[in-house]
């Protein structure tokens, strides 16, 4: 049985990152704790916003802080839309260098855009 998935995602401003990924992508703000956390629905997954400070690091061990300025994650998400009018790729980030992309099928769905085999 697969574990269930929840992505968390820092983000320097709680509220903008509300206002981000509701307008921006469709999502929902679902539960709330404080100033420092927000669930988001919508997705195939619920979306964490958790507020962390620039600078700050994700746990003691961790010599790398967080930097809310444009960076290359290894880990990002991918949104399937319908249609984006131009072109089949964007590669683009939230507010806080969050790297992100949204992504238009055709035919193979994703073989077909990345010239994969089939």
């Amino acid at each position: 049985m697969a574990l269930p998935l929840r992505v968390c995602i820092d983000v320097e401003d709680l509220e903008k990152g509300i206002a981000f990924y509701r307008d921006a992508l469709g999502l929902t703000p679902g539960r709330r704790l404080g100033h420092s956390w927000v669930e988001m629905l919508g997705a195939p997954a619920p979306i964490d916003l958790l507020a962390e400070p620039a600078g700050t690091t994700a746990s003691p061990r961790s010599k790398a802080v967080r930097d809310y300025g444009r960076h290359w994650t290894p880990v990002h998400l991918d949104w399937p839309v319908p249609d984006k009018k131009w072109g089949r790729l964007a590669i683009l980030a939230d507010p806080f260098g969050n790297g992100f992309c949204l992504l238009e099928y055709r035919g193979r769905g994703y073989d077909e855009l990345v010239g994969g085999g089939g």
